[in-house]
């Protein structure tokens, strides 16, 4: 009984010292006397001047999330509507269910005014 678990312990095993091993040999072989120059940020050569902290507008963000969940859309729509002969009325129902789903979410998104371009 015992040795059923053996492989499920080996998969552990090797799935906990795959990230470990790296980050004890990187604690190991790190610079050891840093200076200002080896810790500083490196941008282009240039340090920043001023705040470099710029504000972006959720809207671009809801925009590509959107953009997003449509595209993956086209994707689950288009191994149905491959095999539309031999899905019958059950996947005509199911395809119907999941562009409803997204119709409402579009309907959501369109209420709310994430769509605005402002």
């Amino acid at each position: 009984m015992l040795a059923d678990y053996a492989l499920i312990g080996i998969f552990l095993l090797a799935a906990i010292s795959f990230p470990l091993i790296p980050l004890v040999l990187a604690f190991f072989l790190r610079p050891k006397r840093p200076t200002p120059l080896k810790t500083s940020t490196y941008e282009c050569g240039l340090e920043a001047i001023g705040d470099v902290h710029v504000q972006f507008k959720v809207q671009y963000y809801l925009y590509a999330l959107a953009f997003v969940i449509f595209d993956i859309e086209v994707i689950f729509l288009y191994p149905w509507a491959v095999a539309f002969n031999a899905v019958g009325l059950y996947g005509l129902i199911a395809a119907t269910i999941f562009l409803l789903m997204l119709f409402a979410g579009l309907l959501y998104e369109w209420r709310k005014g994430a769509l605005e371009w402002v």
